[in-house]
């Protein structure tokens, strides 16, 4: 065979916002960059592994940055574009044009279905060249069927059977398909999920962390050469196991995000020069590292730190957003008209302000100048639990288990897929 280049990418969460700042300039210089860079580096498959867009219900603008990138792929000399559902997806959004992708090379997979997952991806010549289990985010109502009285704990191991099962499922196919063909080619699977053992950083919602099977990583099968994982947005490999890998989010998606270096995976496979060994495949890898669209900054510590650091990154004159956490004693409830005016006449946006000093004396009095779209569900859920459990008798192993059913069901609504 010869040498076959793949970039991995994924969780591009096309249209997300941050604290109402919309960030489409961003995506954009992002997927100019990732076209360029597919011609640069000569690549010959490109896999985004979930989370293309940040909500089921994305804007027609996103959609519209999404077609145009599909598009320009074909300027380059990229044969195949493999695509699937992350959980913030919409399967049946990404699906809708699957048909008519194909015509571009370009495969969807939305949801669990064998006979969308395993692909033959064949060279000009229609010989194949790859095969690839496109295996999108595993919904717990695709993998398991509800038993009346089952515990939390059957119920995770219920799901993570699931998903051994149908990665188990996929790679015999591919093994199946492997052995008709005469020569060896590259096999490659795909997954958006929690790899036990993953850092998780700053984007991905500790609700979801902690409710997903943490799946091991020997659910993939050896004969898989590659492994192209999305979910988790810190660049890492799985279980010192330098062929299953996270590419992790190409921009930072909130201010914990700011400092990392964001990559994309590019991996090469060609036939082992070994004459004993002439059969198996030999993948290396290297990162390539995202450039820095907008820049982001958080600033910690009391007024006259806060002051200091908004003056260095005033000088830098750039366009920077910053982040703000004051964490001085001193009462200051003018604190961000005053931030503000020091950063006049700058390229500085100041996209948010935490004055822990406000909000502690605040929650000490009461909670009644509180709305709701400061909250999390979930904090809202605790604070009556907690108000509950002062009127009746729940015990803490009581309260954890409501705490983790209520995390399930929000879970269900953030997955339900309402374009079906």
């Amino acid at each position: 065979m010869r040498p076959m280049r793949l970039l991995h990418t994924s969780d591009w969460h096309l249209g997300k916002t941050l604290y109402g700042q919309r960030r489409y300039a961003e995506f954009s210089a992002f997927l100019d960059w990732l076209h360029q860079t597919l011609i640069a580096e000569a690549i010959d498959v490109l896999v985004v592994a979930g989370d293309i867009f940040d909500t089921t219900t994305p804007s027609n603008t996103a959609q519209g940055l999404y077609y145009r990138f599909l598009n320009q792929v074909r300027t380059t000399s990229c044969r195949h574009v493999v695509i699937v559902a992350g959980n913030h997806d919409s399967p049946t959004l990404l699906e809708a044009p699957r048909e008519l992708l194909k015509h571009l090379n370009v495969h969807v997979v939305g949801t669990a279905n064998p006979e969308h997952e395993l692909l033959e991806l064949k060279d000009v010549k229609g010989q194949t060249e790859m095969i690839l289990c496109a295996v999108p985010y595993l919904r717990d109502r695709e993998l398991r069927s509800i038993t009346a009285g089952e515990s939390l704990k059957d119920k995770a191991e219920k799901l993570q059977l699931g998903i051994a099962l149908h990665y188990h499922a996929l790679a015999a196919q591919a093994k199946a398909l492997q052995a008709t063909l005469s020569h060896r080619v590259p096999l490659v699977a795909t997954g958006h999920l929690f790899a036990s053992g993953g850092q998780t950083g700053d984007g991905v919602r500790e609700l979801y962390v902690g409710s997903l099977a943490h799946v091991p990583a020997q659910i993939f099968d050896p004969c898989f050469d590659y492994v192209a994982l999305g979910h988790l947005h810190l660049p890492q490999q799985v279980s010192q196991q330098d062929h299953i890998r996270y590419s992790g989010a190409p921009l930072a998606m909130g201010f914990g995000e700011a400092r990392q270096n964001k990559r994309v995976r590019v991996v090469t496979f060609e036939a082992s020069p070994q004459a004993a060994q002439a059969e198996q495949i030999v993948q290396t890898g290297n990162d390539l590292t995202v450039p820095r669209f907008q820049r982001l900054e958080r600033l910690t510590g009391d007024l006259e730190t806060l002051q200091r650091g908004l003056a260095e990154l005033k000088a830098a004159d750039e366009s920077i957003w910053v982040e703000v956490e004051y964490t001085g004693n001193t009462l200051r409830p003018q604190l961000r008209e005053l931030l503000i005016d020091q950063i006049k006449d700058s390229d500085l946006q100041l996209l948010a302000v935490h004055n822990r000093v406000m909000v502690q004396q605040a929650l000490a009095r009461s909670h009644a100048s509180e709305t709701l779209e400061q909250l999390e569900p979930q904090e809202v859920f605790e604070r009556l639990l907690s108000l509950q459990s002062t009127l009746q008798d729940i015990d803490a192993e009581q309260q954890e288990q409501l705490k983790h059913s209520h995390q399930e069901v929000v879970i269900s609504l953030q997955e339900m897929d309402i374009q079906a």
